[in-house]
């Protein structure tokens, strides 16, 4: 376990998470707001798979899976990944992310994942900044991340799509 919450934990993405990766991302609505490209095979999860655990050996971070505790079922990921590409003005920075199975949404696990990706950054990987993102009509992620205590700080076009871009500073001076 990289992260726990009450409900959840957090650990490394793993090939055997082919069938939960799959399940997200091949469903429409989980990509309403991402831009609308679903998955359509096992080949594809897989690729995401090893594209995030190659970002663990090259950048010390990347997406987890978040494992619902009661059932020990994969329920999504989240976390952190390093952005290399210049995106609103920024380079190389550390964005807050999740991405959740339908049958976990209405349980807040957004929040309570956020809220503890968050104190991991700031508490154990020490990172001064944390910024996010969300499509402008994500209005339950832009919740989110208002409930974790980001700042919204203007709209900008990611990928021809206007989104929020937001930013929380480590407050404890490190």
């Amino acid at each position: 376990m990289i992260i726990e919450t009450e409900r959840l934990y957090f650990r490394e993405l793993l090939e055997t998470d082919i069938r939960g990766v799959f399940s997200l991302d091949s469903d429409p609505e989980v990509h309403q707001y991402l831009g609308g490209n679903p998955i359509e095979s096992a080949q594809q999860a897989l690729n995401a798979i090893k594209f995030i655990r190659q970002q663990y050996i090259d950048y010390g971070v990347g997406r987890l899976a978040i494992i619902e505790k009661e059932t020990n079922s994969f329920v999504g990921w989240g976390g952190f990944k390093l952005i290399t590409d210049l995106t609103n003005g920024h380079k190389n920075y550390h964005d807050l992310g999740y991405r959740f199975l339908k049958t976990a949404w209405g349980k807040g696990y957004a929040t309570e994942s956020s809220k503890a990706t968050v104190e991991y950054g700031f508490n154990k990987l020490k990172l001064p900044v944390i910024y996010a993102m969300a499509d402008r009509g994500n209005l339950q992620s832009r919740k989110v991340l208002k409930k974790c205590g980001f700042i919204e700080k203007g709209l900008f076009d990611y990928d021809l799509v206007p989104h929020y871009w937001y930013e929380l500073f480590n407050q404890s001076g490190v």
